[in-house]
C-alpha cells in the first residue's frame, strides 16, 4: 500500500499506527526513564523506516530452497547510508541500522544557537563515494527545521541526491521550512504536533530528546 502525503504538506508522511501512537505516548511522559526512552526511540525508528521503505525498487534472484528453486525478491540496491543528526539522532540511527544492517553510517553534528535558533555545524563525516546511496537522515524532533535544512543542504553540496528524513515529532513550522528549502526530500514522522513555543520548542512535544537519551545537557 502506497503512503499518502499529509493533506497540508505534500512531502510530509504521517505514519499512523496504534503501536506507534502507544510508544510515542510513553516517550512524551516525563516519568519514562532513560533506558525505556532509548528503547522506544529505536523501536519507533524501526517502524517508521519499515513504512518509509515500501517504495524501494526490487528485483528477483533464484534461490534454492530445501525443496526447489524459487524466484525470491531482492533489493535492487543495497546502498544505504544512515545519517543521524547529533546527538539526539543517534537514538533513531540505531533503530534504522537494525532495520538495514547492510547500511553505512555517517554523522552530522549541529547544535542550535539558543539566541538565534540557527543551526551551527561542528562535525560532518559521511562515507566516501556514497553520493548514489539512499541517505536516511534522522532527528527525533523537527522543530524550527533549521538544523534539518542545514544538514540536508550540506549533503546536497557533496553530491547526495536521494534523501529521506525521519523524525518522531514535527511542528508545522518545521515541516513548512523543510518543504520550502527541500521540496524533493520526503519527511516521515510519527506525529505532527500543534506548534512551536516562543523558544522554538515543539508543543506538546516530548522535551529535549538528546537530554533524555543521554542524560547530558
Amino acid at each position: 500500500m502506497q503512503l499518502e502525503p499529509h493533506s497540508n504538506f505534500k512531502n510530509f508522511f504521517l505514519i499512523q499506527h496504534p503501536i506507534i501512537s502507544y510508544k510515542l505516548a510513553l516517550l512524551r511522559d516525563p516519568t519514562t526513564n532513560r533506558k525505556l526512552f532509548k528503547e522506544l526511540t529505536e523501536e519507533i525508528a524501526i517502524l517508521l523506516g519499515y513504512e518509509a521503505t515500501r517504495d524501494l525498487p526490487q528485483t528477483t534472484r533464484p534461490i534454492q530452497t530445501p525443496l526447489e528453486t524459487f524466484d525470491g525478491k531482492d533489493l535492487e540496491s543495497n546502498q544505504f547510508v544512515i545519517a543521524p543528526i547529533l546527538r539526539a539522532g543517534l537514538g533513531m540511527g540505531d533503530g534504522l541500522l537494525k532495520l538495514l544492517p547492510m547500511a553505512s553510517v555517517g554523522h552530522i553534528g549541529f547544535y542550535r544557537n539558543e539566541q538565534t535558533l540557527q543551526a551551527v555545524e561542528y562535525y560532518f563525516k559521511i562515507p566516501p563515494n556514497s553520493e548514489k546511496a539512499l541517505y536516511l537522515v534522522c532527528d527525533p524532533m523537527l522543530a524550527t527545521g533549521n538544523t534539518a535544512v542545514a544538514a540536508i543542504s550540506e549533503l546536497k553540496k557533496r553530491g547526495v541526491g536521494h534523501i529521506k528524513f525521519f523524525c518522531m515529532v514535527a511542528a508545522p513550522e518545521g515541516v513548512e521550512h523543510m518543504t520550502k528549502h527541500h521540496p524533493d526530500v520526503p519527511i516521515y514522522g510519527a506525529s505532527l504536533d500543534r506548534e512551536l513555543n516562543e523558544n522554538g520548542y515543539i508543543l506538546p512535544g516530548l522535551g529535549d530528546a538528546g537530554d533524555r537519551l543521554w542524560a547530558v545537557k
